[in-house]
């Protein structure tokens, strides 16, 4: 293991093309980038791989699945971040961004902005191969962003851009296997992560123990986190606040949150748990496996099954009653050369919606606008994905998510459709360009039969020189 201007719904291709070319030629004007990257952000062969479009996947943006968190995947790139030596091997970060967002909600209202932004920062390598140092600053400006059409979360309520400092921290190596990382950073799990699908990323001010042990020559191994997470800066925000006050707890309550999980994998089985507690506000229990099955040398299935327990704690301060729900879901993948295809199923129960107040949810049916994960609620997913093999760095998916009614008596099912088409520029003189476009449309089965569309344009840039 993350916004623009009114556009009519009867041609909103035609009026959103112009955010793309502009945005294009702004970025094209820079030197190319490396995206930024955090305490964990290391990346294996396959990561780069899936990034790049070429290796499908039906992970959602802002997701985190289980056997991604608590940093690389893989132990050779774990290794190879804990080698860097001081200044001699400072990574420096850049990326440049630039996104529009349109929605035309369900009520007939719109958010509406395009902003233009980006990262720079840097992480030293290890001062006497134990201490090292890193920072990153973010900015996102405005374009376009009418008054009235706020909400976006691309920028700062009021549509106003901003500028802040999310990352200032310090890396401590225990040995080669345990690390320790402190101060204000991004991390990645599944129900506290950078949830980073807007302009800057969630990030926090914590401390947090990883370790990665096993893994040599395809052994088994394990992945481990605790930490201790105080505040937390919200993506379209700049500043921090208690992880109590995001979650919704009243003016003056400060919390933070205790997290403690593992994940082993050994062969092609992955599974683990985690689990956050915040005294007096809200407790999460998660779990997720996963089974991979070669069926030929091109074509493989993987099975995975997920389960979340929420509750109140303590002097139920979050919501002033006790409150318990629950939600599980099961995903079947079968993966052949460019092609992915997935089912999955969720539902949720307990008395309750489920909440995800500092991270991207990671039910398998959460998509691009709903999550479903209202009390009471199912769904079927279908997803089929594909990675261009002519076109390398190309990848394109269409989904569909069919929701039941929820227990509330004063909501509705929902169906949402998703159209994803991606390109990564993987070589050449646009290396580390990305253009990405997304639309869904939610159908809501009220007596007026409401509807939703959001469309999104992004185009990201990673000056590979750095």
């Amino acid at each position: 293991m993350n916004a623009f201007r009114q556009v009519p719904r009867t041609s909103w291709l035609g009026h959103a093309a112009w955010p793309v070319l502009v945005s294009a030629a702004l970025l094209l004007q820079s030197s190319p980038a490396r995206a930024q990257s955090s305490p964990s952000a290391a990346l294996d062969e396959d990561d780069v791989e899936a990034e790049a479009g070429n290796v499908p996947t039906s992970v959602e943006q802002g997701q985190t699945p289980l056997d991604e968190a608590f940093g690389p995947r893989d132990r050779a790139a774990w290794i190879r971040e804990t080698r860097r030596k001081a200044f001699e091997d400072t990574k420096y970060n850049v990326q440049l961004r630039t996104f529009y967002l349109d929605r035309d909600k369900y009520d007939d209202t719109e958010s509406t902005a395009w902003a233009l932004g980006g990262s720079a920062g840097l992480k030293t390598g290890y001062f006497r191969e134990r201490f090292a140092l890193g920072a990153t600053g973010y900015t996102s400006q405005r374009l376009y962003g009418p008054d009235d059409k706020d909400g976006t979360l691309l920028l700062k309520p009021g549509q106003e851009g901003y500028t802040v400092l999310c990352e200032v921290y310090g890396e401590f190596l225990f040995n080669q296997d345990t690390r320790l990382t402190f101060g204000r950073f991004g991390i990645d799990t599944p129900y506290v992560n950078r949830n980073d699908a807007r302009m800057t990323p969630n990030t926090f001010q914590a401390i947090a123990l990883q370790g990665l042990y096993g893994g040599d020559d395809g052994k088994p191994a394990w992945h481990v986190g605790a930490g201790y997470f105080d505040q937390i800066k919200e993506r379209n925000s700049d500043e921090f606040v208690s992880m109590a006050k995001d979650a919704g707890a009243p003016d003056g309550v400060k919390r933070g949150v205790y997290t403690l999980g593992a994940n082993y994998k050994s062969g092609n089985l992955t599974a683990g748990a985690i689990g956050y507690h915040s005294n007096d506000i809200l407790n999460i229990f998660y779990t997720e496996a996963k089974y991979a099955i070669p069926l030929t040398d091109a074509l493989k299935l993987q099975l995975g099954l997920q389960y979340t327990d929420q509750k109140s704690t303590g002097d139920n301060l979050l919501r002033g009653a006790d409150f318990d729900s629950d939600q599980w879901g099961g995903k079947a993948e079968l993966g052949y050369k460019g092609a992915l295809f997935t089912t999955a199923y969720t539902r949720a129960g307990g008395g309750t919606n489920m909440q995800n107040p500092w991270s991207g949810y990671p039910g398998y049916t959460s998509v691009q606008v709903e999550d479903f994960n209202r009390d009471g609620e199912s769904a079927w997913m279908l997803r089929a994905t594909y990675a261009f093999q002519s076109v390398k760095g190309a990848s394109i998916y269409a989904l569909y998510v069919d929701g039941s009614d929820p227990d509330s008596p004063t909501e509705y099912a929902k169906d949402e459709y998703n159209f994803n088409i991606q390109w990564t520029v993987p070589e050449g003189v646009l290396k580390g360009l990305m253009l990405r476009l997304r639309y869904a449309h939610v159908e809501q089965k009220d007596p007026q039969r409401s509807d939703l569309d959001d469309l999104r344009i992004l185009v990201f840039y990673d000056p590979p020189s750095l």
